[in-house]
């Protein structure tokens, strides 16, 4: 036991110590207590709304507008010519080559967004180009459309003996469209015929119009036609030959041009698309654009003039 002196010495150093001053303690944020202020939107003046209104439209118009357009939405700077004119001009480059080998082209440009809808149909020009349109049918051994297609002048009709004519000689088919009945589809799709009809542009689809209930009229709808589809933003397609009056190829242009106003005025409530330019061009000359007028502007060449041969 420790002695009383001891003791007392003890409790004389404790009594005499300085007392120990409180530290300040750094809280953190989240930890003390927080006043937060509420904040409401305000309905705002008539103008102030009207500008949030122009804000959202030009968002959506934007998003809208996420897909570049193609080189050919904007249209040329070159000068531009009449029918007759660019005729006059076409003809010259075909001087001293046969006239049967020779034929006009026409490019329509159109201003559309990537990737959107494509156009493609079949139309019957006042004056068709070539008459070698050799049909073959994909239907139903001795069913109706297989009598339709024999009556209407198919090449090749039938499902097994086509599918077999077709893998033998693949690169040398006796017809250049081909068309299938519904009730055939399924023998199509179980042929697997695409690696062979595909790059040739022969295989029978919905989209392009060649899967029919009725081969009779899809047939006579076929004869004298010219299909067209839209490539990069344009149609290219042959208009007629070089033989052609001004008059024979005004009116073969115009049809292609009304018929592909037609189908923009059909598909406008999906995607806009719009028509900016038409270029004439040859075999072996330049592509000219034209100004939309028919009659040349040198008063002493008349489009009888381009109406003989060369």
């Amino acid at each position: 036991m420790a002695p009383m002196n001891q003791c007392v010495a003890s409790l004389a150093r404790l009594s005499l110590s300085t007392p120990a001053r409180p530290v300040n303690i750094a809280i953190s944020r989240f930890l003390g207590p927080s006043i937060t202020q509420t904040r409401c939107k305000s309905a705002g003046t008539l103008a102030m709304r009207a500008r949030e209104r122009e804000k959202e439209k030009l968002k959506k118009k934007r998003r809208m507008q996420r897909f570049k357009e193609y080189k050919y939405a904007t249209p040329s700077q070159e000068e531009r010519y009449s029918l007759c004119d660019a005729m006059r001009y076409l003809r010259a480059f075909e001087v001293g080559r046969p006239p049967t080998s020779a034929t006009y082209e026409v490019s329509i440009r159109i201003r559309t967004p990537k990737n959107s809808f494509v156009l493609r149909s079949r139309i019957r020009l006042p004056y068709p180009i070539k008459n070698d349109t050799r049909i073959a049918v994909i239907c139903k051994e001795g069913s109706g459309a297989m009598q339709d297609a024999r009556a209407g002048g198919a090449v090749a009709f039938g499902e097994e003996s086509l599918f077999e004519l077709i893998k033998a000689n693949p690169n040398r088919l006796p017809f250049n469209r081909l068309i299938c009945h519904v009730d055939s589809e399924p023998a199509l799709k179980k042929a697997n015929l695409g690696r062979l009809l595909g790059p040739k542009g022969l295989m029978p689809s919905l989209k392009t119009n060649t899967i029919t209930k009725s081969v009779k009229s899809l047939m006579h709808e076929m004869v004298g036609t010219e299909s067209y589809r839209e490539r990069t933003g344009a149609i290219c397609m042959a208009i007629g030959n070089i033989q052609f009056t001004p008059k024979m190829l005004f009116e073969n242009v115009k049809a292609l041009v009304d018929a592909i106003q037609e189908n923009i005025e059909n598909i406008e409530h999906r995607i806009r698309k719009d028509l900016i330019e038409v270029v004439l061009s040859s075999t072996n000359g330049p592509g000219i654009s034209l100004n939309g007028l028919f009659t040349p502007t040198d008063e002493k060449v008349l489009p009888t003039h381009l109406s003989t041969a060369m």
